[in-house]
């Protein structure tokens, strides 16, 4: 069962119009979407996007009238709203990273607790799975990889001996892997609660679904597509994607203040010669009784901005 994040708080924070257009960017099994429509009036509206064709499949248990989802990345939101004759909106959540569902899906490869395939994919339309990837990449980018993605200090010697692993058979299965990363960073490590393979298999799932990259397009979308007033609110459980968002809030609340890290374009340039946004309160956290219930909210991490 998937328990959302920060459900209430994140609802709460979108500051819904009975009337509004709102976008569940990241639907997954539809509680923060369920919430929102409890919400919402009737002409209000929900878009919801999700690049897992499962996640979409799953919405098919909303009979709603004023919801819609549509299967692609986030990245492309002002594409996919457009399509629809949807020009501005009145917030949009970000609920990043992998769902429980996907965690729990042994078919999915993104767990190193449990055996299954190798595959990693959020979306599984397309694309390499991190079994293909691992069959071809160099020791030098995966050990970058390890490194800027999972924060792994022992990236170089897990490099090494995923490569060394793989010359004697191909390594397709999760507990493959865990295995492998397990041999070498138990070794390094002491009293640690993490897996030893965590920081591995996050860099790499991180990586080949270009995470980063996606949240670095879909954010100055959201800014661009949010009518005055409008609330965009992103939740992270990376430090990486944290810093991404905290500091994209805070240059668009700040004048003459382009975003680090953050692509922009040349027609863009003028929107940040002006503030843009305004930073709504703290961030977040989740509370002690949601970790109790749900620990996988214990690194959660919420940010909101609102329109000026």
């Amino acid at each position: 069962m998937h328990i959302p994040v920060l459900l209430h708080a994140a609802v709460e924070a979108l500051a819904l119009k009975p009337d509004g257009i709102y976008v569940d960017a990241t639907f997954g099994r539809g509680g923060h979407s369920r919430l929102i429509l409890s919400g919402l009036g009737e002409c209000g509206r929900l878009i919801a996007l999700d690049r897992d064709p499962a996640a979409v499949l799953s919405s098919a248990a909303i009979t709603d009238q004023r919801f819609y989802i549509r299967h692609g990345s986030f990245s492309r939101v002002r594409e996919i709203l457009q399509t629809m004759g949807i020009t501005q909106i009145d917030g949009v959540l970000l609920d990043l990273g992998v769902s429980s569902p996907q965690l729990e899906d042994t078919a999915r490869g993104f767990s190193f607790r449990s055996a299954g395939p190798l595959d990693m994919r959020m979306d599984t339309s397309g694309g390499q799975t991190a079994s293909e990837w691992l069959s071809t990449v160099t020791e030098s980018e995966l050990e970058w990889v390890i490194k800027e993605y999972g924060e792994e200090r022992f990236a170089r010697q897990v490099a090494r001996a995923i490569i060394t692993a793989r010359t004697r058979q191909p390594i397709v299965t999760t507990l493959q892997l865990a295995e492998i990363v397990a041999a070498v960073v138990r070794a390094r490590q002491r009293d640690s609660k993490r897996h030893p393979a965590t920081r591995t298999f996050q860099a790499i799932r991180i990586y080949l679904n270009q995470e980063l990259e996606e949240l670095a397009l879909v954010l100055p979308q959201c800014v661009d597509l949010l009518n005055p007033g409008g609330r965009l609110v992103a939740i992270s459980f990376h430090s990486l994607e944290d810093r991404m968002v905290k500091q994209f809030i805070r240059s668009a609340a700040s004048a003459d203040n382009l975003p680090r890290g953050v692509p922009v374009r040349e027609e863009e340039l003028q929107r940040f010669s002006k503030q843009t946004l305004r930073t709504v309160g703290r961030a977040i956290r989740s509370d002690e009784l949601e970790v109790a219930e749900n620990v996988r909210s214990r690194s959660a991490v919420m940010r909101v901005g609102e329109k000026i």
